[in-house]
């Protein structure tokens, strides 16, 4: 069957040459882009890209952008789960959406206390781990995807995407064309090279089918460094995981992930590392209408953190207006806030305080599920 035609996801990456400039354009419009919610145990996403958080520290999305036909996803403590998955595209074309979860940044939306962008040059490792749960009645393909960039963009879409192709069911194939077999991070792959028409696409594609793994994300960069389709100097932007269904879906499921990026060596600020541990107080002042809250986090770990951020989801209908002692953004859902230049460090036993302001409608409430730095924090 010949390669499949260009492809661009809203908020993701291309779907089709044909309608690259219509998306672009409602991208730079802002209609593609959408807030985070909080995600509460198995919460269901119909709205097309609709997206919530799990873990404190991922951002699951629905993704539905190639039909008109339903889609919802339910996400759970560890993953997602595809519920519904209605209509059907051909397979000698595009697929009809991309249910994910990822860490990192694309189109603005950063997951919660995500460390990427990060120079290729300047991690060590990034250790990541996923169990699919597959089906049998559609066609689809499980895809690990890694974006690099030569600049530490967080807002389109990046120059090379490495997929890894975990399964696939049905006549369907990755972009451009094999261009032979290697052996990655001790397994075979058949590779593939192409160009969707706005990004470089290296495709590693499992022989038979993998339901979990655990592997260092760079073993695969390090092949597209070394097939001239990124340098040291470039940045990872993100790293995502899920399912391009083009016929059906309901069932498939990403049962768990995990992902950390570690920058240097023995750096305290990495995700996961457990030198870091932190508590966070959140203090408020509300009337009609309106709000001001004081959030201060302490370092309860035996490591000063170096460069804080502290990730949290604002409540539905709430909007920060202006902030005081860190950088807050964006606006609503999901946000972060990251030290100014006076206080980026938090010792031991010590810790930084800031507040904004902000409005609300409806029934005021204040966020849940803080993390530093991608470490779940406890609560004052």
């Amino acid at each position: 069957m010949s390669s499949l035609l260009p492809r661009f996801r809203p908020r993701l990456r291309p779907l089709r040459a044909v309608l690259g400039g219509f998306l672009m354009a409602l991208a730079a419009t802002g209609a593609l882009l959408t807030t985070t919610t909080p995600a509460q145990a198995d919460t269901t996403i119909c709205e097309p890209y609709g997206s919530t958080m799990i873990q404190g520290r991922y951002v699951v999305q629905n993704n539905r952008w190639g039909t008109s036909n339903t889609q919802c996803i339910t996400a759970t403590d560890t993953g997602f789960r595809v519920t519904q998955a209605d209509g059907s595209v051909p397979t000698n074309g595009a697929p009809k959406s991309y249910p994910s979860l990822f860490n990192g940044c694309h189109y603005t939306n950063c997951s919660p206390g995500t460390n990427l962008p990060a120079q290729i040059s300047g991690i060590s490792s990034a250790p990541s781990s996923i169990s699919y749960g597959y089906v049998s009645d559609a066609v689809y393909d499980a895809a690990y995807d890694i974006w690099l960039d030569p600049t530490p963009r967080t807002d389109g879409v990046n120059r090379t995407e490495i997929m890894i192709w975990f399964n696939k069911v049905g006549p369907v194939q990755p972009v451009g064309s094999q261009v032979g077999t290697a052996t990655v991070a001790g397994r075979s792959w058949q590779v593939w090279s192409g160009n969707n028409g706005s990004n470089d696409v290296l495709s590693f594609v499992a022989p038979s089918a993998i339901g979990s793994w655990s592997f260092d994300v760079m073993d695969f960069v390090r092949q597209a460094v070394s097939r001239g389709l990124a340098q040291n100097s470039w940045y990872l932007t993100s790293i995502q995981a899920g399912f391009e269904p083009w016929q059906n879906g309901a069932g498939l499921a990403v049962n768990s992930f995990s992902s950390t990026v570690n920058t240097g060596s023995g750096n305290p600020g990495n995700p996961g590392d457990p030198a870091v541990a932190c508590k966070v107080s959140y203090a408020t002042n509300v009337w009609q209408g309106g709000f001001t809250a004081n959030v201060t986090v302490a370092n309860t770990g035996s490591s000063t953190v170096d460069g804080w951020k502290l990730a949290f989801t604002l409540p539905s209908g709430q909007r920060i207006t202006s902030a005081w002692n860190a950088t807050v953004t964006p606006s609503s859902g999901t946000v972060t806030a990251s030290g100014a230049g006076h206080n980026a460090q938090i010792a031991p036993g010590g810790s930084q305080s800031f507040g904004f302001q902000g409005t609300y409608s409806g029934t005021f409430a204040q966020p849940n599920g803080f993390s530093l730095n991608g470490t779940a924090c406890t609560t004052a």
